[in-house]
């Protein structure tokens, strides 16, 4: 099974390889010893309760073997699909922001660490409605002030269902990206640290939200937010 989902991975669009690795690494350490027909509904349940992950965790791991077996099928290294059994999904979790709750993460988010970058990522998403990856790789040359429109899209970048897109940019975020674009560089990021483009914001956010008192949100909790909006 580990050869399996190692010869997947290689096979595997260079953008997904990374959350792909992830479930391997999980998948192999479990998995070592199996072969393609021990991926049993008795096996992928022992997974589960090993791996002690949510159920939407869980469920998108097992999706990697899935995948995997399929594959060595097409490519005919395996004489015979296995059914991979996944948890059922889990509920979905409608969660977004009122507006007092939006006020009060946004203040919580003006730390001296992340003061510079913070409150414009979720002042962005509130706004936009876009993804927390397509926020931290906006560069200065995809917003237009005097047009009042952000292009999210990147030239080159591969296509996917995550469409991104030009956003008009509303008239209550259009002063906080003209601050924000003079203490940056032309060609820099939005979203920077003394001009180093941010990882992640998950760390961080999660802390705003504890000192605001919020709970079950998310990055992703900005794009409903805005989707209602």
């Amino acid at each position: 099974m580990t050869a399996v989902l190692q010869e997947y991975l290689l096979a595997a669009k260079p953008s997904a390889q990374g959350r792909i690795a992830y479930a391997v690494l999980a998948l192999t350490e479990f998995f070592a010893e199996n072969t393609g027909a021990d991926v049993t509904k008795q096996s992928c349940k022992r997974y589960a309760q090993a791996r002690s992950r949510s159920m939407g965790t869980v469920r998108r791991e097992l999706g990697a073997p899935r995948a995997a077996i399929n594959h060595a099928f097409s490519e005919g290294r395996l004489t015979r699909k296995v059914a991979v059994h996944l948890p059922e999904r889990s509920p979905a979790r409608d969660r977004w922001l009122t507006r007092e709750e939006a006020a009060s993460v946004i203040k919580a988010s003006k730390t001296p660490q992340a003061r510079l970058y913070l409150p414009l990522f979720i002042l962005i998403g509130l706004y936009t409605g876009r993804r927390k990856e397509a926020i931290l790789s906006l560069r200065w040359p995809q917003v237009d002030p005097k047009a009042k429109l952000i292009d999210f899209e990147v030239e080159g970048r591969e296509q996917t269902n995550k469409k991104r897109g030009k956003v008009r940019i509303p008239d209550r975020l259009l002063p906080h990206l003209v601050r924000a674009r003079r203490r940056g560089t032309e060609l820099g990021y939005v979203l920077h640290d003394h001009g180093k483009r941010i990882a992640d914001v998950k760390k961080g956010f999660a802390a705003a939200c504890r000192r605001a008192g919020l709970e079950r949100v998310m990055p992703h909790t900005l794009r409903h937010t805005a989707a209602i909006g």
